[in-house]
């Protein structure tokens, strides 16, 4: 992910799924090219920007 996609998460407060690790996060706060992202149990940390990244929930494509 990059730091204006991150930006504009933060500043529009969307509700997404943003993932680090494949754990889903939510984040909290942005400094140059880290966020500070929670975690699932209750957890903090400061992560790299670019090691976030957003999974597509449509289940559309589904295959039949």
């Amino acid at each position: 992910m990059n730091r204006k996609r991150v930006r504009e998460i933060v500043e529009n407060r969307e509700i997404l799924d943003i993932y680090y690790h494949d754990d889903p996060v939510w984040i909290q706060e942005i400094q140059q090219d880290t966020a500070k992202v929670g975690f699932m149990n209750g957890t903090t940390q400061d992560v790299f920007i670019e090691d976030l990244y957003e999974k597509e929930n449509d289940l559309s494509h589904k295959s039949h």
